[in-house]
């Protein structure tokens, strides 16, 4: 019964995570403590910025020293959002580097670890207007055009699985009643059951967060970012939420 959740993500897993801490909290108790790097645009190896806010990579950023000096416990960790990288411009063989190297981290800590794959289905239908509208959105500087997007996503969906066998991951797919018009962000009316499923929760459903805590956790500052340039620090003594659950964010 895992008793801390480390979750590495980018979009999907800002607009989650309440879920998850909820899910959490209702599958293991309220005591759970939940560790996250994310971010809106959040890369795994590089700064990346996002409306005139930026974070460091996943890999550069705190939450590994901070797993370093808290207490052992059993621990489920979750590898997500391994594509966001592409309209970067980072190679296929990078990407794949950086989710092995962070799921080498994480077998230092836990070896019950879920790496979760790519909406290749709602990825295939893009159309080119449709892409460059959501890729002017989220990554304006991005000039890759659909047909390499598309490419890099295959070629990062078919390296997961040698990286999930070789590590004892266990490999979650993303099912496609998940998305809609959206092609990459997990529709809010499947968070729940998406988040109950990847994070392994066989009991009932939780009741969910309320809106408040919702906007609480979404809105919650990481432990170091970049506003237009400035360097904001916020220490992560653990913000503990009024039904349960701590959550420290990175």
């Amino acid at each position: 019964m895992p008793q801390r959740i480390v979750a590495l993500g980018a979009s999907n897993l800002v607009r989650g995570l309440p879920t998850v801490v909820a899910e959490a909290r209702a599958a293991w108790g309220p005591s759970v403590e939940v560790l996250a790097a994310l971010g809106h645009g959040r890369s795994y190896g590089g700064r990346s910025a996002f409306l005139g806010r930026a974070l460091p990579g996943i890999l550069e950023c705190g939450i590994w020293r901070e797993l370093e000096r808290r207490p052992e416990v059993p621990t489920r960790a979750l590898i997500t959002d391994v594509g966001n990288d592409i309209l970067y411009g980072r190679p296929p063989a990078q990407v794949l580097d950086w989710v092995s190297e962070a799921a080498d981290r994480l077998l230092r800590f836990t070896p019950d670890i879920v790496l979760t794959g790519l909406p290749l289905p709602s990825i295939s239908r893009l159309s080119n207007a449709k892409y460059l509208a959501f890729r002017s959105l989220l990554f304006p500087r991005s000039r890759m055009p659909l047909a390499r997007a598309q490419d890099a996503a295959e070629r990062i969906a078919a390296g997961l699985p040698a990286i999930a066998a070789a590590r004892g991951l266990r490999l979650q797919n993303l099912r496609e009643e998940w998305y809609g018009f959206d092609p990459i962000h997990i529709r809010s009316s499947h968070w729940q059951g998406a988040w109950r499923e990847i994070l392994g929760n066989d009991g009932g459903p939780g009741a969910g967060p309320t809106r408040r805590e919702w906007l609480r956790v979404y809105f919650m500052p990481p432990e170091r970012r970049w506003r237009f340039g400035r360097e904001l620090r916020t220490p992560q003594h653990g913000t503990a939420l009024p039904a349960g659950g701590v959550v420290r964010l990175y």
